[in-house]
């Protein structure tokens, strides 16, 4: 007989086991099916043990530029090895906690390779081989993949994914990037503080192509200056691998294509999601490109079925995942009966991105462009790094902050950041706009000194003509 459950979670990625565990709190009878590692992608290929890589290249950074704090720390070095090893224990530690985090809410945890039979039922295949659980309700937070491209085919030696790029066999000495979304950009920034000679290739005609172009301009600025090199509105037309490297062919912006060396190559162009071989063909699931539709609360079209996370519309992103898993869970709580949880759809409007290069970007809602697009008539205000006390005695003065308002109502529409520590600053501007706040309340608002933070009242205050250190 089945075990049955009141639901399944198929992925125990951020959105998975965070919905798992609210649906646990609920007093729903849980399980979870995870064919890897419990927490998935994130906690244990991605988000996390990305950070910690990044965290030794900064450290790095700092210990070359010690005399600039009037320290010394001669001569430096890396160990490659033990910087990977640091990251990979930070992994382990984050997944014995998702663990730990199982037991405690009660959840049963079922390891193996998930499928839908329809009906409420789930094959679980195993090292123990199959088991069929059956639950009044499934969700699908399988996650997604790294998209290879047709002729760089990711091969762990020369050509490698971000996984590969997280537990490299050795040090690159040239390296060349494919892709500068998020992922292409943090491994750029880490291997050229690493030492590595980095060029990144973006079809499109600047980096970080969802940010607000002069957030763009400035990364591009400042990675130069750090010896990267950067080809916009390039790309690369084919790859082939020796035994002592990778010969690339690139096409530039003027339509000529030059052959150029490296040693190895990081493809970062996107992601495919995990929607293969787990049952929605049969079951009718509708899903285009392996997304899969969703209602705002994470229904799909079949009765008893959800989904979260990168198997749905984006942004493909760990918060997006968890807050979605949170909705879907109290959704299903009280189709179950509970009519003390009040679930709220998510508002994509307000879901921030964060890249962790040095230095650092972050944003929530619309650029200024796509503010103009959509009929707004705008106050821009911008504040640099250099007119803050804090970032100058950090010796972080490269930066600046960006805030969109709606001219008319003074509706903060979007936010806009580059420099030290803005993945922390964001989130205010993110309560901000969840509140619905305007110009006036964050006018009004004291921000303690001396901080980072108070960047943010001055680019609000600069929106109105209005900015005090500038």
């Amino acid at each position: 007989m089945a075990d049955a459950y009141d639901l399944i979670v198929l992925g125990s990625g951020p959105g998975g086991y965070v919905a798992a565990i609210r649906a646990a709190q609920l007093g729903l009878k849980v399980a979870i099916v995870e064919r890897e590692n419990l927490g998935g992608i994130c906690l244990n290929w991605g988000c996390i043990p990305t950070k910690a890589l990044l965290r030794s290249a900064e450290v790095f950074h700092q210990m070359k530029h010690a005399a600039a704090y009037g320290l010394a720390a001669d001569n430096p070095r890396a160990d490659l090895g033990a910087v990977v090893a640091r990251s990979r224990g930070v992994a382990k530690q984050l997944n014995q906690g998702v663990t730990h985090l199982m037991k405690k809410n009660k959840i049963a945890v079922h390891m193996g390779v998930g499928r839908l039979l329809g009906g409420g039922k789930l094959e679980v295949t195993g090292d123990k081989g199959a088991e069929t659980l059956s639950a009044k309700h499934i969700i699908i937070a399988t996650g997604a993949r790294a998209r290879d491209l047709p002729f760089a085919k990711a091969d762990g030696e020369r050509i490698w994914t971000y996984r590969h790029a997280m537990t490299p066999k050795e040090m690159p000495s040239k390296l060349l990037v494919i892709g500068s979304g998020a992922i292409g950009i943090e491994f750029a920034s880490f291997y050229n503080d690493m030492g590595a000679e980095v060029t990144v290739v973006e079809m499109m005609d600047r980096i970080v192509p969802v940010e607000d172009a002069e957030v763009s301009a400035f990364l591009e600025k400042s990675l130069k200056k750090q010896g990267m090199t950067i080809l916009t509105g390039a790309g690369v037309e084919s790859i082939a691998t020796s035994a002592s490297g990778v010969a690339a062919k690139i096409k530039g912006k003027d339509g000529k294509v030059t052959e150029h060396q490296f040693s190895h190559v990081i493809v970062a162009v996107g992601i495919a999601p995990n929607t293969e071989n787990i049952g929605l063909e049969e079951l009718g699931v509708a899903a285009e490109r392996g997304i899969i539709a969703i209602d705002p609360y994470g229904r799909t079209n079949v009765a008893g079925v959800w989904a979260i996370g990168d198997v749905t519309p984006g942004p493909w992103l760990a918060h997006k995942a968890s807050h979605e898993g949170v909705t879907a869970a109290e959704a299903i709580a009280r189709e179950l009966g509970n009519k003390d949880v009040h679930p709220h759809p998510l508002d994509r409007r307000n879901i921030p991105g964060c890249t962790y290069c040095h230095p650092q970007v972050a944003s929530v809602g619309l650029t200024e462009a796509k503010a103009k697009e959509a009929g707004y008539t705008v106050k821009v205000g911008n504040f640099p790094f250099i007119g803050n006390g804090k970032a100058i005695a950090l010796g972080e003065a490269e930066g600046f902050i960006k805030t969109v308002f709606d001219a008319k109502t003074g509706e903060l529409l979007g936010a806009h950041m580059i420099g030290a520590e803005v993945t922390e600053l964001i989130q205010g501007y993110v309560v901000s706009k969840t509140l619905e706040t305007t110009e006036a309340e964050l006018m009004n608002t004291v921000f303690p000194h001396p901080t980072l933070s108070e960047m943010m009242h001055e680019a609000t205050l600069a929106a109105y003509g209005r900015a005090l250190h500038i």
